[in-house]
């Protein structure tokens, strides 16, 4: 008999989160983890990506969470600015109906903005380790109330050379404190970390299907000449018919270069590398999980930060130089229980690279069936009526029903600066008719402006009857957060 995430005894508000989340049973992951955290022991886990490991520690922190205590109680590390958005976001989702407040701390972020944020009601901290190591620094972080510190990719982290800074803040985390390490490999120096701070005797290794051996994920790889590539590209794509696509380039100039092409084509498409700003980065993404295009071109370094559950198919346009990444790029699809596919275009030239990835794989790729030309052209037609669906609903603005159904997310345009404060929004709203204080979630407030989680299913109604409220006597304007 499947467990249920009942079984774990959570409170009610986190169960009826992750009923909205559809989180329907616990992944082999979370059912080792989960009966763990909550009893506050320490966990080393060595599980691939897409494992649902983000749940297995947000569902039991979030669950251990004095909402009554303002003080940051879990500090969870990542290794890169959008892998900490993800973190945060699924773990506010998990904490929002019971109020729990996740803030993401990292580089290339204004330090005094985040130094004010820090100094408001914050419960769960997701930072990476050289803005939080920044943070412990100035102390404008206190760290005596955590109660959960997790090492979240410490493969990709600690690989990067960033032993010393774990060291560091792992000496600052109280010793009583539940430590959690989740790696897709343990090798010699994440050994190193686990044995001199970790309280644990064993591994859990969760062995899903994995890439080695598995059939959750078809691999296929095709050959292809130089001048060919991107008309063999196309094909595959009609071929396919994919409800969601990820490409991979070796460098950012190539993923300029077929982005522009694949535009001119009147591909649904946008492309991910570093030479974009931050924000742009951000939105890319979030307009990818919600379905505002259907192909994404994108790098390996930029597509760390990617963690979809739904990729249906991945396209290697280059072959990765490093056979990790071929790893790492085809994890994108076939997650959780889900099945996808993988196809690799490769020229002469990556030969070298095809048999160094096979012999780490330990099988030979299959072949790719012959591109039929009739095959092709009526592909092409329903992969272009399943675009044009993607483009009206865009332009319709017909956006998916939010996770959270009974939460909204409202903006005022108010904050700091004309002297609100988050006592103040409560004040207000629950003033309202038909508004009381258990209808109202999370509120944050900023310098020029302040949100609020209105919860019960009340915030659609609230921002239709209400354009502007009172608060402190000023009159401000609400209005539907546009990116919730």
């Amino acid at each position: 008999m499947n467990k249920k995430f009942e079984d774990f005894n959570l409170d009610k508000y986190i169960i009826k989160a992750l009923y909205n989340l559809n989180y329907k049973t616990p992944s082999k992951v979370q059912e080792e983890v989960i009966p763990r955290l909550l009893k506050k022991e320490d966990v080393i886990v060595k599980s691939k990506t897409g494992s649902g490991k983000t749940a297995s520690f947000g569902i039991p922190i979030c669950e251990n969470i004095d909402i009554e205590n303002n003080n940051v109680q879990a500090l969870i590390v990542v290794p890169t600015r959008e892998l900490a958005l993800q973190v945060k976001d699924e773990i506010s989702n998990i904490g929002r109906l019971k109020k729990i407040r996740c803030s993401a701390i990292f580089g290339k972020q204004p330090i005094k903005e985040q130094i004010r944020e820090l100094k408001q009601r914050v419960h769960i901290v997701v930072a990476t380790p050289g803005r939080i190591i920044d943070h412990i620094g100035r102390n404008t972080i206190n760290l005596d109330d955590i109660k959960y510190f997790i090492i979240d990719e410490a493969d990709k982290m600690l690989n990067k050379g960033f032993i010393e800074d774990m060291e560091f803040i792992l000496n600052k985390i109280p010793k009583k404190s539940a430590k959690g390490l989740f790696s897709a490999t343990i090798d010699d120096d994440i050994q190193y970390i686990c044995d001199k701070y970790l309280k644990v005797s064993n591994i859990l290794d969760i062995k899903y299907n994995n890439v080695f051996d598995n059939k959750q994920i078809i691999e296929n790889k095709i050959k292809s000449s130089e001048n060919d590539k991107y008309k063999n590209l196309k094909s595959i794509i009609y071929m396919e018919n994919p409800t969601s696509l990820i490409i991979f380039c070796n460098t950012k100039d190539k993923v300029k270069k077929l982005y522009e092409n694949m535009k001119k084509d009147g591909f649904l498409v946008e492309e991910l590398h570093g030479d974009m700003s931050q924000d742009k980065r951000i939105f890319v993404i979030k307009d990818f999980k919600n379905n505002k295009f259907n192909i994404l071109i994108s790098t390996d370094v930029a597509a760390r930060g990617i963690h979809i559950d739904d990729i249906s198919l991945v396209i290697n346009y280059d072959v990765p130089r490093d056979k990790e990444n071929y790893i790492h790029r085809i994890g994108r699809t076939g997650r959780k229980d889900s099945y996808g596919k993988a196809i690799t275009i490769f020229t002469d030239k990556d030969d070298k690279y095809i048999n160094e990835i096979e012999a780490y794989l330990g099988y030979e790729i299959k072949v790719l069936e012959e591109l039929k030309i009739d095959d092709i052209a009526k592909g092409k037609i329903k992969f272009e009526k399943k675009s044009k669906e993607v483009l009206k609903n865009r332009k319709n603005k017909i956006i998916e029903k939010n996770i959270h159904s009974e939460v909204t997310k409202i903006y005022i345009n108010a904050g700091k600066k004309k002297k609100i404060r988050v006592i103040d929004i409560v004040g207000a709203f629950s003033n309202l008719p038909g508004i009381n204080n258990e209808d109202i979630g999370v509120v944050e407030v900023q310098d020029l402006c302040s949100y609020v989680d209105i919860l019960n299913y009340k915030g659609e109604e609230l921002v239709k009857k209400y354009k502007e409220i009172s608060i402190k006597k000023k009159i401000v304007k609400l209005r539907k957060d546009r990116q919730s």
